[in-house]
């Protein structure tokens, strides 16, 4: 039987590169997919791996490419990929790159772009919960899988510590969530869609503006904010899920973690829950 074609490679690697050369920090997200074509064919029939590029290699050559090319344009970046594997393995034939990205977009403070603060581009589900009798109405409005992050000014330290205790404290690590959030109608505001507006508006400008030493202060202050904001508001509910954003530990290729190479994760998250009122 004859072998037609064939490639083989790595698929669902996740980066976040973040360009920190300045005080306005530049994100960029991407899951990448790399395919290799050339002379494997005895991999398949013969069982001969000796031609084989690992495809954990094909993830570790991805991952320190993007730190040694933290700034470079997506497009510019698949190029670099691509010229690595060509320029370097002579029996590769071809490289496929596939790379899609996860767009971030500043969060607004005052009227400005904040530097080291971002939100999921089309974010969010908004919602509207109603429970309604003859003798009364409960309205509630609010927003599920908000997304944002900052890559500065959180960290996670003087925690409990004993022997299930492996996570190393910080004082500055990237802080994601995609947050489920609701709040309670006391009172009919002028405009439902501009008070929810403001709502979220004065909660980003805590969570951007203010150092977070973890999830739950954080949430706290941002539900204070949301509630000072909008009188017409009773209570508001926050649901954080930690959206995770690893270190990728480059030391085996010669490269140290400068708080610029990522690897996010979706399983297992921290979950974080609280509810604030006027009281």
């Amino acid at each position: 039987m004859a072998l037609i074609r064939n490639s083989y490679g790595k698929g669902r690697v996740r980066v976040m590169r973040v360009a920190r050369d300045s005080a306005c920090h530049e994100v960029r997200e991407l899951n990448v997919q790399v395919m290799l074509s050339g002379a494997f064919d005895a991999a398949y029939t013969e069982g001969d791996n000796s031609s084989v590029i690992a495809t954990d290699s094909v993830k570790n050559i991805v991952n320190f490419l993007a730190r040694d090319h933290v700034g470079a344009e997506n497009e510019v970046f698949v190029g670099i990929i691509a010229s690595h594997f060509l320029d370097r393995y002579p029996h590769v034939a071809g490289v496929d790159i596939l790379a899609s990205e996860t767009k971030w977009s500043r969060i607004g403070v005052d009227g400005a772009p904040h530097d080291h603060a971002f939100t999921l581009d089309g974010n969010g589900r908004p919602f509207v919960k109603l429970a309604a009798t003859r003798e009364s109405r409960t309205l509630a409005s609010g927003i599920t899988g908000f997304t944002f992050l900052k890559t500065t000014e959180s960290g996670w330290e003087n925690y409990w510590f004993d022997e299930a205790t492996t996570l190393k404290p910080t004082a500055d690590r990237l802080f994601a969530t995609a947050m489920d959030a609701s709040w309670v109608w006391s009172g009919v505001p002028a405009s439902y869609e501009k008070a929810n507006a403001a709502i979220l508006d004065a909660g980003l400008k805590v969570f951007a503006t203010t150092y977070s030493p973890g999830v739950q202060n954080t949430m706290y202050l941002m539900g204070e904010a949301a509630l000072a904001a909008v009188p017409e508001i009773a209570e508001i509910s926050l649901a954080c899920p930690n959206k995770h954003y690893l270190p990728i530990d480059l030391s085996p290729f010669g490269r140290a973690f400068d708080g610029q190479v990522f690897t996010p994760t979706d399983e297992p998250h921290g979950q974080i829950e609280c509810t604030i009122g006027r009281g």
